[in-house]
């Protein structure tokens, strides 16, 4: 219900904020020279002719997987039950996200497609990310107060400091530009490309750069959060006792302080996979990386209502799971929380 609750209140939002433009999506369809009489004709074709809770409601009936509707609307949401209600039907569908403005092509199919691109280039990121920033802030908690702590509070202020955007383009500069011709990276491109037989193949070096960009900043973040975790857990009595004991450094460290400590940072971590998708949107534009980032951008840019709530929609949606799985992996990391508690 929470989750629901989230994503109306994202909807009702958004939705009003972009209905309310001064831009005119049917004029974006068209161009600048339509007629008048076109314009009409297309805004009523579009809905766009009603007043702004109407459009509000109707798009809310498009997306939730239960509604009432017409014979006219079954053909478009073709549901998986239909139960004849008087003149109308209760249905059990799919969420309908509509068609885009420009292209006529279906959300739904968009989003299939741009979405994999950009979560594989965020996962990339939030891997490397948690392994570089555990190992830090590990390191730094284990040798508090010496050169090494220094550098690596250092090295993750400095990381957590830059915005995504400024380091694509500095790296972009730097590593595709300047040193492209030992390096081998683009400047730009997607994730895949046509070869010279017109089939499609993969080009797994533009990964490289986009990736370092958008994880250069929760290092950072899990890097400061390791440290802080690992000192108050290392600063337990129970550390004390174990060491006490005769445990290993290992054991001590490792088994008994890291664990407890990762609590905070798993957390952490599963929230920025989260904004990295969201995040990566700059980062795509930089480096002309095709994914869902690079497609948002162009849908604002010619005012695409279809596709713009849909990425808001499936960005939304990202955020509300990965809060309930943190919450269920928080429980696992540590058997004194329960869920429901």
């Amino acid at each position: 219900m929470y989750g629901a609750g989230v994503m109306i209140a994202i909807v009702i939002i958004i939705s009003s904020i972009i209905y309310n433009s001064n831009v005119d999506p049917a004029e974006m369809t068209f161009g600048q020279r339509a007629d008048v009489g076109s314009l009409e004709a297309k805004k009523k074709e579009l809905g766009l002719d009603q007043p702004l809770y109407i459009q509000q409601l109707h798009y809310l009936r498009d997306i939730s997987p239960i509604s009432f509707s017409n014979p006219a609307l079954n053909k478009k949401y073709k549901p998986l039950i239909s139960i004849p209600i008087g003149t109308k039907a209760l249905v059990l569908k799919k969420p309908f996200l509509r068609a885009s403005y420009q292209t006529g092509d279906s959300v739904i199919n968009i989003l299939k497609t741009k979405i994999p691109r950009t979560a594989l280039l965020a996962f990339f990121a939030i891997f490397i990310a948690s392994i570089i920033g555990i190992v830090l802030g590990v390191v730094a908690s284990l040798f508090h107060n010496t050169w090494i702590d220094n550098f690596a509070v250092v090295v993750s202020v400095l990381g957590y400091s830059l915005p995504s955007y400024v380091t694509a383009m500095v790296l972009a500069l730097v590593f595709a530009y300047a040193l492209g011709d030992i390096t081998g990276l683009n400047i730009t491109g997607g994730l895949t490309t046509l070869n010279d037989s017109g089939d499609e193949i993969f080009v797994w070096k533009n990964l490289i750069l986009p990736v370092i960009a958008l994880g250069i900043r929760p290092i950072g973040i899990v890097t400061q959060l390791t440290r802080s975790a690992m000192l108050d857990v290392l600063s337990q009595d129970y550390i004390r006792t174990a060491k006490s004991k005769g445990l290993s450094f290992f054991q001590v460290n490792f088994k008994h302080g890291l664990r407890n400590a990762l609590n905070p940072v798993s957390t952490s971590i599963t929230g920025w996979f989260a904004s990295l998708i969201a995040g990566a949107f700059f980062v795509e534009h930089v480096f002309s990386y095709d994914g869902l980032g690079l497609e948002t951008i162009k849908a604002l840019e010619t005012y695409d209502i279809p596709v713009i709530l849909g990425v808001v929609l499936f960005v939304a949606g990202i955020f509300v799971i990965i809060n309930i799985l943190s919450d269920i992996l928080y429980a696992f990391l540590d058997p004194r929380v329960r869920l429901g508690e």
